[in-house]
């Protein structure tokens, strides 16, 4: 299985980069893991790739999983209703860690 650092920050700016980083793994055999242990800061646009990338390879029979997403990661993914696109378990709890979440 391989494992994929998503990384601190998953800004605007920065997905781009993150959709040439997934790419080639688009086809890559087996499972999938996405490290959001460490992400402190995203943006949509970040979300948008990440879907598009689980879908993907949802598509073509390829398993996709998260690992440790932190709290910013979580609320964002619940927040803009993609939990279960993404395919995580989300706890219910409050939304502390989103910035201008209304």
């Amino acid at each position: 299985m391989s494992t994929v650092d998503l990384g601190e920050d998953l800004g605007i700016e920065s997905s781009t980069e993150l959709k040439n980083r997934l790419a080639p793994l688009l086809a890559a055999d087996g499972p999938l893991t996405l490290d959001a242990s460490r992400v402190g800061r995203i943006h949509t646009a970040a979300m948008q790739v990440l879907c598009a990338f689980v879908q993907a390879r949802r598509n073509a029979g390829l398993p996709t999983t998260f690992h440790g997403g932190t709290a910013t990661f979580n609320d964002a993914a619940r927040l803009l209703g993609l939990v279960q696109a993404l395919g995580l378990e989300v706890p219910h709890d409050n939304l502390k860690s989103v910035e201008n979440a209304a």
